[in-house]
């Protein structure tokens, strides 16, 4: 059964998903099945584990909230905070590209 702060993730997640890529958006959808779980939990950890030693060249602090993204598909306490961080970040998106057009224009 599918709780109410996943339903919200997962909508939330869906539309992030139309926004990138084709390419990356497949291995985004694929990650995001349950039978990837075997997969889904070391990367989050590992990304999570990058984003902490973002201090080396090449890892980088992007890494820490995407590893978070990756684990809150599967432990619920992380589903909320996600969700409200990725709809922070895509009022910010919206109110930055609209900043963009209007000094371009």
């Amino acid at each position: 059964m599918i709780d109410k702060d996943e339903a919200r993730l997962n909508r939330q997640l869906d539309r992030f998903e139309r926004e990138l890529p084709q390419g990356i958006g497949r291995s985004f959808r694929w990650l995001r099945e349950p039978s990837a779980r075997w997969v889904r939990i070391p990367a989050g950890l590992l990304l999570i584990a990058g984003g902490i030693l973002s201090i080396l060249p090449f890892l980088g602090l992007w890494m820490l909230p995407l590893g978070l993204l990756l684990l809150a598909q599967d432990l619920p306490f992380l589903r909320r905070p996600m969700r409200q961080a990725l709809l922070w970040m895509e009022r910010r998106w919206v109110r930055w590209k609209r900043f963009r057009r209007t000094r371009q224009g």
